[in-house]
C-alpha cells in the first residue's frame, strides 16, 4: 500500500489548524457578547460568552487529538482567555462603580502574572506555559498539571464575574430559597475564585525566580564568574 506522500507545511495553513478555527469561534462570540452585555444579560451570559469559555475546553482537545499543537495556538487561547475575563472586569466595572479600585487590581493582576509565566516558561524552553518542572508550588503544579483541576477552577473563576453580572440584573431567586440568583452564585463560586487569585500570586513570584535564575545564571557566565 503506497502512503500519501507528506509536504512541508507552509506558515499561512497554521492559521486553519482546527484547534484555531475553534480559537478564532471564542473571539467572535466573545465580541458578539460585549454588544449584548448592557441590555440582554441572559444572551450575554449563556449563550454568547458562555459559548466563549466553554470552547476553550474544545480547542486543546482538539490540538491533542489531531497534532496540531502550536505556539500561535497556545498564545491564541492564553490572549482570548485574558481578554475574555478582563472585558467582563471592565463591564463590572461600569456597574459597581465603587469598587473601580478594585477592579483595577484584578485586571493588573490577571494580565501580570499571566504575561510573565508565559514569557518565563517561554524564556526556559518549555514547550508550553502549562509545562511546569516537578519541584513548582504544589498547588500550581496540581492546577497546570491536571486538567480536571484547571478546567474547574477556570470555569468557578468565571462564574464568579458572571454571577456578579447577573446580581446586577433582575433574574429571579437561586431554587429552594429566596437568595436572588446571581448573589448565590457569588457565594458558591467565591472559594475557588479566591483561590484561582492566589494562584496569580503564587504563579507571578514563580514566574520571577525562573528569569531572575536565568539572568543571574547569564550574569555570571558573561563574566566568567563561579
Amino acid at each position: 500500500m503506497v502512503q500519501d506522500k507528506k509536504v512541508p507545511l507552509r506558515p499561512n495553513e497554521i492559521f486553519t489548524f482546527i484547534p484555531n478555527l475553534i480559537g478564532y469561534g471564542r473571539v467572535a462570540t466573545l465580541v458578539l457578547s460585549w454588544l449584548t452585555m448592557e441590555n440582554y444579560p441572559l444572551v450575554t451570559m449563556l449563550i454568547l460568552y458562555s459559548t466563549s469559555c466553554l470552547l476553550d475546553a474544545f480547542d486543546g482537545a482538539a490540538a491533542r487529538k489531531y497534532g496540531q499543537s502550536t505556539k500561535f495556538g497556545a498564545v491564541l487561547d492564553m490572549v482570548t482567555d485574558r481578554s475574555s475575563t478582563c472585558s467582563l472586569i471592565v463591564f463590572l466595572a461600569i456597574i459597581y462603580p465603587k469598587w473601580c479600585i478594585f477592579w483595577q487590581f484584578l485586571i493588573s493582576l490577571d494580565l501580570s502574572s499571566h504575561y510573565m509565566h508565559m514569557y518565563a516558561m517561554i524564556s526556559s524552553g518549555s514547550s508550553s506555559h502549562k509545562s511546569v518542572s516537578k519541584d513548582t508550588n504544589f498547588f500550581l503544579r496540581l492546577y497546570y498539571s491536571n486538567r480536571v483541576v484547571l478546567f474547574m477552577v477556570c470555569a468557578l473563576n468565571e462564574i464568579f464575574y458572571m454571577a456578579l453580572y447577573f446580581a446586577h440584573f433582575e433574574l429571579g431567586l437561586f431554587p429552594f430559597t429566596q437568595i436572588p440568583l446571581g448573589v448565590a452564585l457569588v457565594y458558591i463560586s467565591a472559594p475557588v475564585w479566591l483561590f484561582k487569585q492566589v494562584m496569580n500570586v503564587v504563579q507571578m513570584i514563580n514566574a520571577a525566580e525562573i528569569m531572575a535564575g536565568m539572568d543571574s545564571k547569564n550574569y555570571n557566565e558573561r563574566n566568567k564568574l563561579n
